[in-house]
């Protein structure tokens, strides 16, 4: 496994992700996103799995961290499926560690949103015990709401133990991205019992409502890159600028062990990237 880094940049990359403009100097760890369970503890087919291989082995050269990142929005029901069985969640268990040897990967991140309180709750950290019996020289990490009882107590404290991170998806809420929202992320959390060094807090790299790429957004007009509020065809979009970016990164270094994002594949390149400028607080 890659050398463990003192403050880690982790990427979400989508199966859509072009594998050559990725930034591996910039980066510390890639979530390559998703591998969707089935009920059953099997997996679909790993969308263009043939990046996943390209990208582990460019990372490992660079002294990367590649992890796949299993579920994502919209599959809580195959995950409470899952969980709630004993057989079903032994055999997602192994056939997750199958695909961690034949990808050669670093870890795994458990995106099930979201497991509700009760006994969803307990299936869930019943998985990942599991999963840490069986993975137990791996990098385990899960993805969490923002901030919130409602949501954020499906989360077990026990849990917290059992994993290397807690990815905070601090963006999507009342206004996509906020500083309160990331403020708010960060105090839940550690509120919770999360130690500041597990803690890696999310930025996005797309707009609310339109969900645009921060690509798309400066290359339509590159004076976006330095606000947080643009007007793209008609729509009022909010989003994190390079400004914002680089405020959340300060907060981050001082308050949490690492940032993450969703997605690298919308970053732009060059000067207007917001990698470069995460990184850049990070090395200066």
């Amino acid at each position: 496994m890659p050398e463990k880094p003192s403050f880690r940049i982790v990427a979400y990359a989508t199966d859509a992700i072009i594998t050559s403009l990725i930034p591996y100097d910039q980066l510390t760890h890639i979530n390559y996103s998703f591998l969707i369970p089935n009920p059953d503890g099997t997996f679909k087919t790993l969308n263009n799995s043939w990046k996943l291989e390209e990208i582990v082995t460019a990372a490992h050269e660079k002294n990367v961290r590649v992890s796949i990142a299993v579920g994502g929005w919209g599959w809580d029901n195959e995950f409470e499926a899952m969980a709630a069985v004993p057989e079903a969640r032994s055999a997602f268990v192994q056939n997750l560690v199958a695909v961690v040897d034949q990808y050669h990967l670093d870890g795994v991140d458990i995106d099930w949103e979201y497991p509700d309180q009760g006994q969803s709750s307990q299936n869930f950290l019943a998985l990942m015990k599991e999963l840490r019996r069986a993975l137990p020289e791996k990098e385990i990490s899960t993805a969490v709401i923002s901030f919130g009882d409602d949501t954020g107590l499906g989360i077990p404290s026990e849990v917290f133990e059992l994993v290397d991170y807690v990815n905070v998806m601090t963006y999507d809420g009342d206004i996509h991205g906020s500083l309160v929202e990331f403020e708010k992320g960060l105090e839940y959390w550690s509120g919770r019992g999360v130690p500041k060094e597990k803690i890696n807090i999310g930025v996005p790299f797309y707009t609310r409502p339109s969900e645009i790429s921060f690509a798309k957004l400066v290359q339509f007009d590159p004076a976006a890159a330095q606000v947080d509020s643009f007007e793209y065809n008609g729509s009022p979009e909010k989003y994190n600028g390079i400004p914002a970016v680089q405020a959340k990164t300060k907060l981050a270094m001082q308050n949490a062990g690492g940032i993450m994002f969703w997605a690298l594949d919308h970053d732009a390149q060059g000067e207007y990237s917001l990698v470069k400028a995460i990184f850049e607080v990070v090395h200066k």
